[in-house]
This record gives structure tokens, sequence and C-alpha cells, in this order.
């Protein structure tokens, strides 16, 4: 009687009761028992015989009195929903948790056994029921070892551990894809050769994210960890890869028993690869074999990297719990007419058998789309406290996981890849465009152009489910540089910071301009402290395309202030690229006036149907700064507030039709990073220039 009426009383008083927060871990071996088993991972089909390291399904129970949520880590290459849908059913069905409250997830590793038929590995029919069985039978485990615990969050810049590894290749360079057509202006794996390519195809996501759960006394019981790295590889048998050996490294660093289970799940890493292609050019300079990275060593650098966050991690023994989940239906990207009847030549020819090489792989793959033709995919969210994770199907970018935490409603996020099903790769859809293994139609890669911002807008709406709270709106901050620009007071600037096209935002507030296809988003830019302090300065990287406005209050008096990074070699063709022109869109001949690089890397300015060269030579790969002032006739340039040109050009033909990253006609349009575009009405002074660029 008592107890009820003190909790009468607090009711009375608005004060809220908290529910016990319990959580419970388990690591269950769910290495194959029969060999060989077929293993995902490759072109071709390929199996193995043997185990280097055990792999684990583990399994992560949180409960908070209301409700129970399972997530679960499986060192797989990935899982198909019908497959995780099964055991989700079994699990509910042994411990009563809803099926749309359990997330189940594939590690990557790409020696694992295969469980979803893609590209020439099929599923293997033993392997793949014993899983479904483990799975569930992991979660039922993890069940019965609840206790109360108390959780806790922290992230920790692992940048030296992730790179790009699609590069956008030279328009010189293009390559062709399986249907015999050349379509290939990214690819992965290009920046190998450094004379083939112009610079990477999007952002890194240097994150390592952790989620730790440890037991009222400070010991601890599990860490769910999360980072954007593909997989490293190397290893012919099965294995669980880096996530494996990053786990164990965690237990022994933390001097944890072995009752410890040590999670890896994996981020956005459809473009992300361990080598920084960076850093030297392989094809001429490849390091000795002995010093290139290890995944032993890779596997400790990491996991001490991830300790050095956890030390710092504040737990809380309160967390309440809530979960939400979608399905949607997307269209695949299906053969047409002609394509159908090339595929279906090839297959017949094939008589039954696997697939031998990338042409009956991509001809098999069309056959399969058509028949198909759409599917359902699972997307979830759910929230530990202020924690907050959400999920794709898919092997996405990069980038869509930075657009995933840029706006979430809860600063600490986490995005879980191939989670509930392996869908494919799902590149923004600036990154079709450019082509490459990534958007090739398959299995692989097959949904529908538009699904990856579909997917990233369901995503945020659960995420405001389960926070209770608006998605945040991006702000960039305003650095020395960027106020330099505000006490000129431009007409237009364009920061560049998107996350995505087609609006090149003013920051002005002005008309905005609009992306052409062939520019992709979110790179890092110049000199973040300057720029944007407390954040990575972004910018757009172009890759045959413009950004195309209409100004018209824009007279013969004016200065365009542009940030540049060339990404062709000199001598590579006449002009390096151009980037900046005013003149009518589409126009034959070269009327107007245009600013580029010539082959030699130094500035060009055309204009009043003459040509001018600058003096100083800039490195590929560089930022740098050019400023063009116009009064009247009267034409300077200046690179890094220095004047390269000097010069009279006629101004009876410039034109409202403004071009950054390319020329009006189209010719040599510019291959490389551009940043802070800043256009005034007027003829900046020699100090006013001095004042745009960096020391």
């Amino acid at each position: 009687m008592r107890i009820v009426h003190l909790l009468a009383l607090s009711l009375a008083l608005g004060l809220t009761c908290h529910a016990e927060f319990r959580a419970g871990a388990v690591a269950l071996d769910v290495s194959p028992k029969q060999f060989p088993v077929l293993v995902n991972g490759g072109m071709t089909s390929r199996s193995a015989s043997g185990v280097t390291d055990p792999i684990y399904a583990k399994a992560l129970l949180l409960a908070d009195g209301k409700t129970e949520i399972a997530i679960v880590v499986v060192d797989s290459c990935m899982m198909p929903q019908p497959m995780l849908d099964e055991a989700k059913a079994l699990a509910t069905k042994r411990t009563g948790i809803p099926s749309d409250r359990i997330l189940i997830s594939a590690t990557h590793t790409h020696t694992a056994p295969s469980t979803l038929g893609c590209l020439g590995t099929k599923a293997d029919p033993r392997y793949t029921p014993y899983l479904k069985g483990k799975i569930a039978e992991a979660i039922a485990a993890a069940k019965k070892k609840l206790q109360p615990a108390q959780a806790g969050w922290n992230k920790v810049n692992a940048a030296e551990f992730t790179a790009l590894r699609r590069w956008v290749r030279r328009p010189d360079r293009i390559a062709n894809d399986p249907f015999g057509n050349p379509t290939v202006r990214a690819n992965m794996h290009a920046g190998r050769n450094w004379d083939d390519v112009t610079g990477e195809s999007g952002p890194e996501d240097p994150d390592l994210t952790l989620i730790s759960i440890q037991d009222l006394k400070g010991k601890p019981l599990a860490i769910l960890a999360n980072f954007s790295m593909h997989y490293f590889g190397g290893v012919k048998a099965v294995s669980a890869d880096y996530f494996g050996k990053f786990a164990t490294n965690m237990r022994k660093m933390l001097g944890a028993d072995e009752s410890f289970v040590g999670i890896m799940s994996h981020g956005c890493s459809g473009d992300i690869w361990r080598r920084d292609y960076t850093l030297r050019n392989w094809i001429v300079d490849p390091p000795p074999k002995e010093e290139q990275m290890q995944i032993d060593s890779y596997s400790k650098d990491l996991a001490e990297r991830a300790l050095q966050g956890y030390s710092k991690i504040q737990h809380r023994t309160d967390p309440d719990l809530a979960m939400a989940e979608t399905r949607m239906t997307l269209k695949y990207r299906t053969p047409d007419v002609g394509l159908l009847q090339w595929a279906e030549g090839i297959v017949e020819e094939m008589g039954g058998r696997n697939p031998k090489n990338k042409t009956e792989v991509y001809a098999f793959e069309q056959i399969v789309l058509n028949e198909r033709q759409e599917t359902v995919i699972v997307l979830q969210a759910l929230r530990i406290g202020d924690i907050a994770i959400t999920t794709t199907p898919n092997e996405t970018y990069a980038l869509t996981g930075l657009k995933l935490k840029t706006k979430s409603p809860l600063l600490n996020t986490m995005v879980i890849e191939l989670a509930n099903g392996g869908d494919g790769y799902i590149p923004p859809p600036e990154q079709h465009f450019l082509g490459g293994y990534n958007t090739w139609a398959a299995r692989s890669a097959g949904l529908e152009v538009l699904a990856e911002p579909k997917i990233v807008e369901s995503c945020l709406r659960l995420l405001e489910k389960v926070a209770a709270k608006p998605r945040r709106v991006p702000l960039v901050s305003q650095g020395s540089y960027a106020q330099a620009i505000i006490d000129l007071k431009p007409v237009q600037w364009w920061r560049m910071d998107e996350l995505q096209g087609p609006l090149a935002i003013d920051e002005q507030g002005n008309r905005d301009g609009t992306y052409e296809d062939g520019v992709v988003f979110y790179l890092e830019g110049p000199s973040s402290k300057s720029f944007t302090p407390g954040q990575v300065n972004r910018c757009a990287h172009f890759a045959g395309g413009r950004l195309r406005a209409r100004l018209p209050k824009l007279g013969k008096a004016y200065t365009v202030s542009i940030w540049f990074w060339n990404g062709m070699p000199n001598s590579s063709r006449p002009v390096l690229g151009w980037m900046f022109s005013r003149g009518r869109e589409h126009s034959v001949d070269s009327a107007g006036e245009h600013l580029g690089l010539n082959d030699k890397g130094k500035l060009l300015f055309n204009g009043g149907g003459k040509t001018h060269h600058g003096k100083t030579t800039v490195r590929r790969w560089t930022w740098r700064q050019a400023t063009l002032a116009r009064k009247s006739d009267d034409v300077r340039v200046y690179l890094d507030g220095k004047i390269e040109i000097e010069t009279k050009a006629k101004a009876d033909m410039l034109m409202e039709d403004v071009f950054i990253g390319g020329r009006n006609d189209n010719r040599s349009n510019w291959e490389g990073r551009i940043d802070e575009v800043a256009l005034f009405d007027r003829d900046l002074t020699q100090k006013e220039v001095e004042s745009l660029s960096l020391d």
C-alpha cells in the first residue's frame, strides 16, 4: 500500500520514473561445419575449404522496462532480406521481441559463406539455413544474459585508416563498361595511376564511433563500433577480416574477460577502402611488400585509436529506448529491349553453367533484374537515450552516411549499412552519371537512380520519429576568409558546400545557380581553419559539368574570385581547363571571356578575341586563388593576390550567362575542385584583391 501511495505522490509531483536499463550480449560462433562452402565477394564463383579465424553472430540485447531491442552483427558479406525476415520470426517466437525491434546487419567481410546470390556466386544451400537458425539462437542467448547496465557514446577521428577508392578518370581516359560502352568516368582503384585520374569522386567519413555497454560497476560488457572502411582482404579461407581482429584487440586492451562482446559494424563504405591513393602513385612507386599495411597491425592500431575515445565515454544508467521501421518499394533499373536481347543470347550460350567472366556475369544479371522488376527494402532507426542508429540495406557511399549524420536530430548518430538485407550499391544520383562498377545494373547495384535520396529521406523521418524532434539544418561557420568576402559585399557567393545538387546555393540569398551533370559534392576544400573554423570546409569536384547562372545585373565592371584545385596533369591537353566563363550558352564561337589554365599550368585569359598567359606555374592538386577584375576594357588577373595578367579586352560582348567550372561552349571544361566563388559588381582594388587570398 505504501508503494502505491509513493507512486501516486510522484505522479502528482510530475516526477518521472525511469525503468531499469538492462543489456545482454553474446558472440555465437557461426563458422561453417561443412566444406567446401561458397563464398561471396568476387565477380565469379569461388569457395573456401577451411577457416582462418572463426566468424560470429554477435547479438546485443537492450531493454528499458517497456521496450526490448536486439542488434545483431554477423560476419557475412551480405544477407538477403527474406532469410533475415525468417530469422527474425524465429527469434520473435523464442524471445517475444517483435521483429520490427530486431536489427541484423552484415560486417561485409569478403571471406564468409554466401547466403545471397549475387554476380557470379550463388547462395550456399547448406550454410544459409544453418546461419538463419544461429542468428535466432544468438538473440535468445543474449536475452538470457540481460542485467542492469549503463550506456555511453563517443567518436574519434580515424582518417588515416580509410580513404576513397573511387576516383574520377580524365575525360580522355574513359573506360568501357561490361556492355561495351565508354561510360566509365569514375571507377574503383583508378587512383593507382595518377596519370589516368583527376581526383577522388567524393568525401570520406573518418568517424570511428563507439557505443559502450557496461555493468553498473563499470565492467565492460560490449562495445558496438562503427567505421567506414570496406574490408581489409588478403585472406583466402573463411575469416571475419579486420572486423573480428578489431573486436579481439579491444577485449585484450580493455582487460575484459571472455564474456565481453566486441562488435564492429559496417559504416557507409561503398566507395571506401584502406589504401590512400593520394599519398603515392602506386603504378610507378609501389611500396615494398614489407612496408605495406598488414591486417594485424591495421586492426591493432585501429583498436588503439578506439581506446582513446573509449576512455572518455561518460555512461548513463537511465537511457530509454525507441525504435521505428518502414518498408519501401523500389524499382530495379531493368534492361531495354536491345540490352535484354543481348543478355539472353549470351545466357543461352552459357547453357546453364555459372558465369566465367564479367560479360557473362552482367548478361545473367540483366535476366534477373528483368524478372524481378522491383523489390522491397527495410529501413530502421533506433534511439538509446541521446544516441541514434539508422540503417540502410545497401552499400552506401560515405557521402550518404555524412548526410544522415549531419541532418540527424541527434548529434550522436551511427549509420549501419547492409542491415536487414543486401540490396547492392546505392550511389548518390550524381555518381550514376560518372558510371563505374558501383553503378552497373545488377543485383549488386540495380536499384533506381533516385534510390539514395529516397532512402536518406526515409531514414531521416525515422530518426525524427524516434528522437521526437526535427532534423538539424546544417550551418556552415564563417572564418576570417569568409568574413573578408562579406566585408567586400559580393552580389553572388557560392560556397559550394552542398551535400547534393542541382541547386548551387547563393550565400547572399540571391539567385541560386544550377549544377549540371558531371559535378560531385562535399569534398574537402581549402584551409578549413580560415574558411569554416570547427568544421571541414567543403567544395565541389567538377568532372565535365558546370555551375550555370544568369546574372542580368552583372555589367562591364565586375570581379570574380575563385579558389581552384586543378586535377589535370600538365601537357595533357592544350587547355587544362576553364574555371570561369561569361558568354552566351551553346555559342560556337569564342565570344565572351574565359579564365582557365594553359597546358603548363599557368593562368589563361581569353577575351576580346585574344589569349593571354600568366607567369606562374600552378602545381597540380594544390589549392590556389584566382581573381579576374574588369573595369570597362581594362582586365587584370591575379594569382593569390599578385598580378599575373594585365591587358585590354573589349567589353561589348559580355553576356548575362555565367559559368563556373567550364566554358559557355563546353570546351575543355574544368577537371578538379572549385570553392568559394564570389562575384562583385565592381572592379576591386589591389588591396581588396589581396584580402581575398591567404598567406
